[in-house]
């Protein structure tokens, strides 16, 4: 009997637990490797109502989408660890992954215990690799940014879902994208109120590609209700409407909002504020996390809305040997594209080298995809990041947190010292030099050093906020104890 292909898969998101199931399905042994206390990722998270409660399956839905699909992945994902097939690493993260010379990938891993220290560093090799990373928040800085109480939108999604706390009372959610809509039902739904949605689009995007929303009829449906609890709950929707600047001392107090043009610029006298604001959340899209791919060296490309994504075939296989990607990481469309992406990478890593799924075996699944691309291009291209921000800035408003700096020493190093990319921004200015290694500031360096092209120069810029051999932080002395290199 031949041994089993071992297939590493990386997060256990919907496209990652997706991946595991149908990876299991054809008689690999799988290890999912999740930086979360249980399976679900951002969209299906869970909360822990209790310090020390077991994890498990919340008894019902609430809060949350595609429920059953959940459940039919959970099940398969829990029946695969019961079996022995399936090794399930929680709080666990990958911080280098390197290609073996017989084409097995090495995976360094850091987890955490559950008091919070460090465990025991370990290594990991596997047969074959999907990477299901997903994405996060994509910031763009706004004068005001950096005060106490303004956030991402999806980190108050995210501490309402995890935690059952609201962000603030009385919230303001800017930016562009369907996002806002799911994130404004959480806070209601959850007791807060939110005073405005501001989107920056104007929705006309939408008409030029009705077709293919008309082909995603579920996502017609999630929006509907997505707009029934803003009539319900009278949250004000406002197109072509941007915030200009966040106001307060020690936290956030007010914002300034107004009305922007079809340039994306803001018309003069539109401007109106808006008082007694605890939280600001921003959601301009997502940025995907593709650190551990482009270690591998795969093909990539910028996507629609100005992210770098994986290139992948129809089957998920990326240009490296033995290297799938699925979900987010080859291009932002939600947790039906991730799920149909998961489930084709998951049978393909279980096939021998050379092999591949015939087409008749997931014409559903690769059915899906392409209904599922099409509408996020559509998506996009109608909330395209408005380009009002950059010419906003002040010139102390700050870029880089991590390393706090500003637009103006920014610009100054793209004028003066033709620093015209994030990586040569980062070494005359040490924007993107901080903890987070330009995960934040990225992509506003990026488009400060360009000045706003969104071509060839921007792309390369943005390429380059990726290349980090160690994709995580990590102590010192797991670097140490590596080998010089990984052998057969």
């Amino acid at each position: 009997m031949s041994q089993k292909i071992h297939v590493a898969v990386i997060g256990a998101g919907p496209a990652g637990l997706a991946a595991a199931a149908n990876a299991l399905a054809h008689g690999a042994q799988v290890t999912c490797i999740d930086a979360n206390d249980q399976p679900g990722g951002q969209y299906w998270r869970h909360r822990l109502e209790q310090p020390g409660r077991q994890p498990g399956v919340q008894p019902d839905s609430t809060g949350h989408h595609d429920w059953k699909t959940y459940l039919s992945l959970r099940a398969a994902f829990d029946a695969g660890i019961a079996a022995g097939t399936l090794a399930y690493l929680p709080n666990t993260q990958v911080w280098m992954a390197q290609q073996r010379e017989d084409e097995r990938i090495t995976l360094q891993l850091t987890s955490a215990t559950a008091a919070g220290t460090q465990a025991p560093a370990s290594t990991l090799t596997a047969d074959r690799l999907v990477v299901a990373t997903g994405a996060y928040d994509r910031q763009i800085p706004i004068p005001g940014w950096d005060l106490p109480g303004v956030m991402t939108a999806g980190a108050v999604q995210a501490l309402i879902k995890g935690q059952g706390v609201l962000a603030g009372q009385r919230i303001v959610l800017a930016g562009t994208g369907p996002f806002l809509l799911p994130v404004a039902s959480n806070v209601a739904h959850a007791g807060g109120s939110v005073l405005a949605i501001c989107e920056s689009a104007d929705l006309s995007g939408w008409l030029k590609n009705l077709k293919a929303p008309l082909a995603v009829p579920a996502k017609g449906i999630e929006g509907a209700e997505y707009i029934w609890d803003l009539l319900r709950h009278r949250i004000p929707y406002k197109r072509s409407t941007v915030i200009t600047a966040i106001h307060g001392a020690e936290k956030v107090e007010a914002v300034s909002i107004a009305r922007t043009d079809k340039t994306g610029a803001v018309i003069a006298g539109s401007e109106e504020r808006i008082e007694n604001v605890d939280c600001v959340g921003l959601g301009f899209g997502f940025t995907t996390q593709l650190e551990l791919l482009t270690a591998f060296g795969v093909a990539t490309h910028m996507d629609v809305d100005g992210s770098l994504v994986a290139d992948v075939d129809e089957f998920q296989l990326t240009s490296g040997a033995n290297v799938l990607a699925a979900g987010e990481v080859t291009g932002i469309g939600g947790a039906a594209l991730a799920v149909a992406e998961g489930t084709v990478a998951g049978y393909r890593a279980a096939l021998g080298s050379g092999q591949a799924p015939q087409q008749s075996e997931v014409a559903k699944e690769l059915k899906t995809i392409s209904r599922h691309r099409a509408f996020a291009r559509a998506m996009h291209q109608a909330h395209q990041v408005p380009d009002y921000w950059s010419g906003n800035l002040e010139e102390d408003t700050v870029v880089c947190r991590c390393e706090e700096v500003t637009a103006g020493e920014i610009i100054q190093a793209r004028d003066e010292l033709k620093a015209v990319d994030a990586r040569s921004i980062k070494s005359t200015t040490r924007a993107g030099m901080g903890w987070c290694q330009g995960r934040v500031c990225g992509y506003a360096a990026s488009c400060l050093a360009t000045c706003g092209d969104k071509h060839e120069a921007f792309a390369q810029s943005v390429a380059n906020t990726y290349k980090r051999p160690v994709s995580i932080p990590v102590p010192l002395g797991e670097i140490a104890d590596l080998e010089d290199s990984p052998k057969e």
